[in-house]
């Protein structure tokens, strides 16, 4: 039985719903932590909803903030808990993209997921194991888990942009490219990439402005 997800919102400038961004955190963080992002975006977005889920569990390393599934080097799960984790909230978060998608009478064509180090993670998990490819996915200092069974399970091979700080502390930037090896391994013909100079695991307003233009393109906007 999927968990519904709590979640946070900002209304498109215009006031009609077109398209829609949903927003994935980053461990231990919760929807509103991204929510903020859509002041700089919605002006460009006019007719896009921005909407942030919080993740579906406490998160035991940030006791305030929320988890999509465990991290065993920082809180001590096993790696199969970590794995079961992941799978739980990936159905979390289908049944959640499926909601907004009718709430807001919405294609998956007009539907972009935008996360954030974990989020990005559920983002590149779940994707691609949508049957109706999504409008694209904007993925900031995160990772592609599990690459030897995206080739198995995919569904759809949506437009994804990766973009991640050459100073990542957190993590290391070498996700990137090889994300993106396994991506283009799967079939993927759509894979954009950009790093941010100078930046640790943060958003750059340098990547922000390359994400704003991926969404402007894949929305329609343009």
């Amino acid at each position: 039985m999927t968990r519904a997800l709590e979640a946070t919102r900002v209304d498109p400038v215009s006031g009609e719903v077109r398209s829609a961004v949903i927003l994935l955190h980053g461990y231990g963080a919760n929807g509103a932590d991204l929510l903020g992002l859509a002041d700089p975006l919605g002006e460009h977005l006019p007719d896009t909803l921005f909407i942030a889920p919080d993740a579906p569990e406490a998160c035991a390393g940030a006791p305030m903030g929320f988890q999509w599934f465990p991290i065993p080097w920082i809180d001590g799960s096993s790696e199969e808990e970590s794995r079961q984790g992941l799978l739980r909230a990936a159905e979390d978060l289908q049944s959640f993209i499926d909601g907004v998608m009718v709430d807001e009478d919405l294609l998956p064509e007009q539907v972009i997921l935008l996360g954030f180090s974990q989020g990005t993670m559920m983002a590149l998990h779940c994707a691609p194991r949508r049957e109706d490819a999504v409008a694209g996915v904007v993925a900031f200092s995160g990772r592609l888990l599990d690459p030897e069974g995206l080739e198995l399970e995919t569904e759809s091979r949506p437009p994804v942009l990766l973009i991640h700080g050459d100073q990542d502390e957190v993590v290391p930037v070498q996700a990137l490219p090889e994300a993106a090896q396994a991506l283009q391994d799967a079939g993927w013909e759509e894979v954009y990439a950009h790093i941010m100079r100078g930046t640790g695991h943060g958003i750059a307003p340098d990547g922000l402005q390359v994400a704003l233009a991926f969404m402007v393109e894949r929305l329609g906007y343009d």
